[in-house]
């Protein structure tokens, strides 16, 4: 009789299999790597067979193992919309929606509202965080990304494109001391993560290019951003959407009325097949809805 081999052991088997290095499916299980590591020897010396052999890359599956890895695969993914099944029947349907902090706070939980009075029945709980999300491994029903819109193996549809607004703690800048996007190099330039947009911003606007666009403190997060033009740091290009209430609060002036859209744009990222689930189907219509009805 074949010895019962260990849930755990197995799981640690398709997580290595899929990413091809114990240190990667260490990560994705929240384990040590030298737990993966004897979980996977564990196994092979239970069924006498090795699974793994490595190369220059890392980790390559043998013959046996790329036999039984694609069923294994499946079967975890079927354990996990059984769970996901079994939670919903027990406090009805719950989406988790993951997206980054600034887009959450300043667009997303403002609108939530009216969600909620639309889908009582529906709990929706909010991830804000700047780090790349698995859908699968994350159990994330709907992703809000910011990039190009190219996610091999999810479902994407184009929420909209923030435009660019300039934008200074009041009092930073003279009256009428910026006639031009070109005056703007005058000054301080506060940058995103990839210090693009004020180079970007200033070639739309007719201007040459300039070295001292690149210069100045870079941000990884918007919020981080008019935070610090709120602190007078500097001139910050942020979504007009993100900083239409510091500006109606007086806490931010816009500098020039040049808007500029953004090259990124925002997208509604599921797994395939999850928009057949009739919450994650509504909140999408929803979502759309709302970006469609901006002004």
């Amino acid at each position: 009789m074949f010895p019962a081999l260990s849930l755990q052991a197995l799981r640690a088997f398709v997580e290595v299999g899929q990413r091809g290095s114990i240190k990667a499916a260490a990560q994705a299980l929240h384990v040590t790597s030298g737990a993966v590591s004897q979980q996977i020897r564990l196994l092979e010396e239970r069924i006498g067979l090795a699974l793994f052999e490595r190369d220059p890359r890392g980790l390559r599956l043998t013959e046996a193992g790329l036999r039984v890895h694609p069923m294994l695969l499946q079967a975890f993914e079927q354990i996990e919309r059984a769970t996901r099944t079994l939670a919903e029947i027990s406090r009805g349907p719950t989406l988790t929606v993951s997206t980054v902090a600034t887009f959450a706070a300043s667009w997303l939980v403002p609108r939530l509202g009216r969600f909620n009075q639309r889908y009582p029945e529906i709990e929706v709980r909010v991830e804000a965080t700047s780090a790349l999300t698995d859908m699968r491994r994350d159990r994330v029903d709907i992703a809000l990304r910011h990039g190009l819109g190219v996610y091999p193996g999810l479902e994407v549809t184009r929420l909209m494109a923030p435009v660019l607004v300039p934008v200074a703690r009041p009092g930073l800048i003279a009256a009428d001391a910026l006639d031009t996007p070109q005056d703007c190099l005058d000054y301080a330039l506060l940058h995103d993560s990839d210090r693009a947009d004020w180079a970007l911003w200033l070639a739309a606007h007719g201007v040459d290019e300039d070295s001292r666009a690149a210069r100045g403190t870079a941000f990884e997060d918007d919020y981080l951003l008019m935070r610090a033009a709120q602190a007078g740091q500097g001139l910050a290009l942020v979504p007009h959407e993100y900083a239409r209430e510091e500006i109606a609060s007086g806490r931010l002036v816009q500098v020039l009325d040049k808007p500029w859209p953004a090259r990124f744009a925002y997208y509604v990222v599921t797994r395939a097949g999850a928009r057949q689930r009739p919450e994650v189907r509504a909140f999408v219509q929803w979502i759309l809805e709302e970006a469609g009805s901006e002004p």
